[in-house]
C-alpha cells in the first residue's frame, strides 16, 4: 500500500513540475525585462564608406538619418532619401540634471516620426567633428533593440566628395517602433560606484586632457573618476577629416599604449554621455572587445554627487 501511495505521489509531482515549467514559459518569462537577454542580443554597428551607401541606395529597409544639428545645413544638401533629426533631439533634463537622454517612450517616438521601424536598417551621418552625435545615435537605436545599424565614415563631407547630393526631401509612411531597451550595455550610478577600483575593470574617460585633470573650473567639482584611463576622443580620428576613423591598427596600439584589454571590463564615461559613444561602438563593434558598457550620466551626475571621490591631476593607474 505505502509503495502504491508513494508512486502515485511521486507521479503527481512529475505532473506539477512539469506545469509549472509550461506556466514559466507562457507566462513568467515574456514578462522579464528586456535587459535578462539582451547580452546576446546580435547587434552590429559598423563603419561605412560613401560606396556602401550609394550600393545600397536602392535597399527599401534602409532609412538614412542626418543629425547635423542646424537645419539649414541639410535643406542646402543631403544623402538622398535621408531624414533629418538632430542629435540635440535625444536629450533634455531629467531631476535637474541637464542634457540627459529622454524616456524610452519619447526616444520611440523620435525614431518612429523619422520613418525607423523595429526591422528597419539605420545610416546614421553627421559631419566635421560631430561625429559624436552620429555614434549617440547609433548607440541609442541599438540601446533601443535594433539589429543592423551603420556610421557613415567621413560623413556628409567625405559623403559629397564622391556621391551626388540632393536638396530634394524624402517621402515615407510614418511607421511604429517600439523601445525594446538594452540595459546591458549601461551602467548607473550606483553600479559605477561599485565598480570604482575593482580588479579587472576599466574606467576610460575620453574628455580632453584639461577636462580629464580638473585644470577648466566648469562643473561644481572637476577632474576624473579615480583609476581612470585617459584617451581623448579625438585621438581616434582622423586629422584632415574629424569625421573620419584612423585606421583600426592605429587605434589598437593607443589602446594597447594605455594598457587597455579585451579581458577587462570597460566603462566609458565622458561629460555628458556623448563623447563615450564614439569609443563604445569602436571598442565593442569594430575591434569585438566583449565587454564595454557606458555610463551614461557621466561627469555631469558624478560631480553633482559630493560624496562620490574625484581625482585631478594626470592619470593615476594602479
Amino acid at each position: 500500500m505505502k509503495l502504491k501511495y508513494l508512486l502515485a505521489r511521486l507521479k503527481k509531482t512529475k505532473f506539477f513540475v512539469l506545469g509549472a515549467v509550461f506556466f514559466a514559459f507562457l507566462v513568467i518569462i515574456p514578462l522579464l525585462p528586456f535587459s535578462a537577454f539582451s547580452a546576446n542580443s546580435g547587434t552590429k554597428i559598423q563603419f561605412v564608406t560613401p560606396a556602401w551607401v550609394a550600393e545600397h541606395s536602392k535597399d527599401p529597409n534602409l532609412r538614412i538619418l542626418d543629425v547635423r544639428n542646424f537645419p539649414l545645413d541639410y535643406i542646402e544638401g543631403h544623402l538622398p532619401n535621408a531624414v533629418n533629426i538632430a542629435d540635440t533631439a535625444f536629450r533634455g533634463p531629467k531631476e535637474g540634471l541637464p542634457v540627459q537622454y529622454w524616456n524610452n517612450e519619447k526616444i520611440g517616438q523620435i525614431f518612429a516620426n523619422s520613418g525607423v521601424t523595429n526591422n528597419s536598417r539605420v545610416l546614421v551621418y553627421s559631419d566635421d567633428k560631430d561625429v559624436l552625435g552620429a555614434t549617440m545615435v547609433a548607440y541609442l537605436l541599438e540601446r533601443s533593440g535594433l539589429q543592423d545599424i551603420a556610421v557613415l565614415d567621413g560623413g556628409y563631407t567625405g559623403y559629397q566628395a564622391s556621391q551626388p547630393v540632393t536638396k530634394e526631401f524624402p517621402k515615407y509612411t510614418v511607421g511604429k517602433f517600439t523601445v525594446r531597451d538594452n540595459a546591458s550595455i549601461r551602467v548607473t550610478l550606483d553600479e559605477v560606484k561599485k565598480l570604482i577600483g575593482k580588479s579587472g575593470v576599466t574606467f576610460i574617460d575620453p574628455r580632453p586632457e584639461k577636462l580629464f585633470r580638473g585644470e577648466e573650473n566648469i562643473w561644481v567639482r572637476n577632474g576624473h573618476i579615480p583609476g581612470a584611463r585617459n584617451i581623448p576622443w579625438v585621438t581616434f580620428m582622423d586629422a584632415q577629416n574629424p569625421d573620419q576613423l584612423k585606421p583600426l591598427e592605429d587605434i589598437k596600439k593607443i589602446l594597447a599604449d594605455k594598457k587597455i584589454s579585451p579581458s577587462n571590463d570597460i566603462i566609458i564615461s565622458c561629460s555628458t554621455g556623448r563623447e563615450a559613444t564614439l569609443q563604445y561602438v569602436v571598442l565593442k563593434h569594430l575591434l569585438n572587445y566583449p565587454k564595454v558598457r557606458i555610463y551614461e550620466g557621466s561627469w555631469t551626475e558624478y560631480s553633482a554627487h559630493k560624496d562620490l571621490p574625484v581625482a585631478t591631476g594626470d592619470e593615476k593607474v594602479t
